[in-house]
Formats: C-alpha cells, structure tokens, sequence
C-alpha cells in the first residue's frame, strides 16, 4: 500500500464562501500516482470545512441563507467564544453544522463520485490563508 500527501493553502476575500476544490484534488490524485483507494480531503482550521455536494450557485446561496440563520454573526455577545475577543464564534458552529473532511473513493485512477458531486472547501471566517490536506492511501 502506498500513501501520498500535499497540502493546499486557500484564501477567500469574503467571510463566508465557498470554492469548487474538484480540480485541485483530482490533480493531486494525479501526482499520487495511486489508482485504487480512498482520498480523505479536510480542512485543517475549526473555522472552515469540506463538504461533497452539486455546483449549483443557487444551492450555494441558499447554504450561506440557511447557515446564517441557524448560527448568525451578530449580535457577537450571543457566543460566549467571542467573549475571548474572538468574533468568530458562529464560524465554529456553521463548521460543525458543515462538517471536517470528506473521503471518496478512488477507482481506476480517478474519483469515484456519484452524478452531481463536487468537492467544496466552504469557509466561514475568511480573508485569511488556511490549509487543505489531501491524502491518498491505496495502490
């Protein structure tokens, strides 16, 4: 069994938003040389996440709705996280709501994905620079 890794670095102007990684794993993938196996894809900050799902810009929209509703910004006092001058407290709670990593399948050399999916890095307290791991494990 062989095993490969490589680091991403992203860095999203805005608060919230969410960027298609599909390409940049594949690529890695590419350079891993493994064509049979699992590719674990996380996002190595609390205040950021990898999630599968279609690239559709309505979708994404109605996501950066739905997350502000479920853990608003403001007002800040609301968390007790950013009593420690933080203010990024529901970063933390749409991170969890988001979820950590992905794994996909890896068959024949290539992503084994289902019709529609896309590999997203979603970010929540951006206008900073945050890694990715990608690691690929198999044959």
């Amino acid at each position: 069994m062989q095993s490969f890794h490589k680091e991403l670095w992203m860095n999203v102007p805005e608060r919230m938003g969410f960027v298609n990684i599909t390409s940049d794993v594949e690529q890695v993938l590419a350079e891993s040389g493994i064509r049979e196996g699992l590719c674990l894809v996380n996002a190595m900050h609390i205040t950021a996440s990898v999630f599968i799902n279609d690239d559709e810009p309505g979708l994404h929209s109605d996501y950066k709705k739905w997350l502000e509703a479920l853990a608003p910004h403001e007002p800040l006092s609301q968390y007790r996280h950013n009593l420690t001058g933080e203010d990024n407290g529901d970063a933390h709670h749409k991170r969890q709501i988001m979820g950590r990593e992905v794994v996909v399948a890896v068959t024949e050399g290539k992503l084994h994905f289902g019709p529609w999916e896309q590999i997203f890095y979603g970010e929540f307290d951006g206008r900073r620079k945050k890694r990715l791991l990608i690691k690929i494990i198999g044959e």
